[in-house]
């Protein structure tokens, strides 16, 4: 199984491409008041995600892989981009996956290591930016993707769960963007909201495909994990808990 999903990966890193298209929001980009803002609101939640992790991956082995495995699949699945917006492009972004199996904390900060490697290693999203990106990306798509996992899993069945989670995580992420988008550049004779609809509007020609095919994929990569692996996950953790719950009441 775990060759299985290194094949997949593999997969997915070849069909990434040389194209030179800016992922994210690219550097420059931003207004420099833009930039210093959203760093600002992002910190907090990076600062707050390495306390959780610090603690989570304690003398965890097991767990430090899953954590590892996870950083890799986002660092690749959201190098596979599409042209799109001058200054942007569309991609999955493969935090879905990380908020269901570790919870939205741990990709806060895995978020932001991938955002940082690729601003360096592929010149894609930037240094200035990265505050602007991981708060779409990572803090929204993730609690998102977590909100509606948690949400749903036990009215719609958990395959349906982790795809609408993965789905709606993926393209709340540029949502978000095209709000960014638009406080930074309005269009002409537009105020802000119509320019974040205008934006919105052109990112989902190709948005709403990546962010159907991240659903399926997340869905088919979980079924793939290990068992060894998925002990150590955030869901195993849950139905630990739920499992306690129904016996206290079986007992009561």
């Amino acid at each position: 199984m775990f060759k299985s999903i290194l094949s997949l990966t593999l997969f997915l890193f070849l069909l990434k491409g040389n194209n030179s298209y800016s992922m994210h929001i690219m550097e420059g980009y931003l207004p420099v008041g833009w930039s210093i803002f959203w760093w600002a609101l992002y910190l907090p939640f990076f600062f707050y995600g390495v306390k959780k992790l610090k603690a989570n991956l304690k003398g965890n082995l097991d767990k430090k892989l899953l954590v590892a495995l996870i950083g890799a699949f986002i660092f690749l699945v959201s190098s596979l981009k599409l042209p799109s917006l001058t200054g942007s492009s569309s991609h999955a972004t493969g935090v879905g996956l990380g908020a269901i199996l570790l919870g939205p904390s741990g990709v806060f900060v895995l978020g932001a290591i991938v955002l940082f490697f690729q601003a360096t290693l592929l010149a894609h999203g930037g240094y200035t930016t990265l505050g602007a990106n991981a708060i779409s990306m990572t803090v929204v798509g993730a609690l998102v993707s977590y909100g509606i996992y948690k949400g749903l899993r036990k009215k719609v069945g958990e395959k349906t769960a982790i795809f609408l989670a993965a789905a709606l995580g993926d393209f709340m992420t540029y949502v978000v963007t095209s709000i960014q988008l638009a406080l930074a550049h309005p269009a002409a004779g537009s105020d802000y909201l119509q320019s974040a609809i205008k934006f919105l509007g052109v990112f989902s020609i190709t948005q709403i495909p990546l962010a159907i095919i991240e659903g399926l994929v997340t869905v088919i990569i979980i079924n793939m994990l290990p068992k060894e692996l998925m002990e150590n996950s955030l869901l195993a953790g849950e139905y630990e808990k739920e499992e306690k719950i129904e016996g206290a009441k079986v007992n009561g």
